[in-house]
């Protein structure tokens, strides 16, 4: 009755290189993913100096291109859509 019980750890086996390298994979992968999620969440202010060459570009494509042809432009769409509804 009063038989000694000797308990022994389990034997787990050493994990593998690939075991490893799947591990921090995933790991890594969801940290990844954590701050993907988080740059689109969080707005990041930009700098001013690409704000300025940004609008410095476009007020030269708004000079360079002239009125008239967007008008011209508008107008035969107009008449596309006219012709279609017949």
């Amino acid at each position: 009755m009063a038989a000694e019980v000797h308990f022994s750890p389990p034997e787990i086996p050493e994990p593998t290189l690939l075991e490893n390298v799947l591990r921090y994979g995933l790991f890594f992968g969801a940290i990844f993913q954590l701050l993907c999620v988080l740059a689109i969440i969080l707005p990041v202010s930009k700098s001013p100096e690409a704000d300025s060459v940004g609008s410095e570009s476009k007020t030269l494509e708004a000079v360079k291109k002239p009125k008239a042809s967007s008008a011209a432009q508008l107008s035969k769409k107009a008449k596309k859509e006219g012709k279609k509804r017949r």
